[in-house]
């Protein structure tokens, strides 16, 4: 994906937000939002967001599954990931929590 080929000023998406939604829809590639020539933020498709906090998480679970350098101790995916949906839900168990 070339970047600059999906940059566009502020003004630009007030005056196509919906053309540039319906082009997100179908290409799936993020726009990049400029103000006073300087990027601000990133649009993107409610799909691909998804994705990558769905990725996230399951980064996060492996990093939480791996052994913790100053006590050894080591939690399986299974575990990290039960404690992300508990965290995600709002929800404790009052046990120690495994992503500190």
């Amino acid at each position: 994906m070339k970047f600059s080929t999906h940059i566009k000023p502020i003004s630009y998406v007030k005056a196509n937000a919906a053309e540039l939604l319906g082009r997100m829809a179908l290409d799936r590639e993020p726009i990049i939002i400029t103000q006073n020539g300087e990027a601000r933020a990133v649009l993107m498709d409610i799909h691909s967001y998804e994705e990558q906090l769905e990725t996230l998480n399951l980064l996060k679970a492996y990093a939480a599954s791996q052994p913790d350098p100053q006590t050894g101790e080591v939690y399986s995916m299974d575990e990290a990931v039960e404690e992300l949906r508990r965290r995600r839900e709002g929800k404790n168990t009052g046990q120690e929590p495994i992503l500190k």
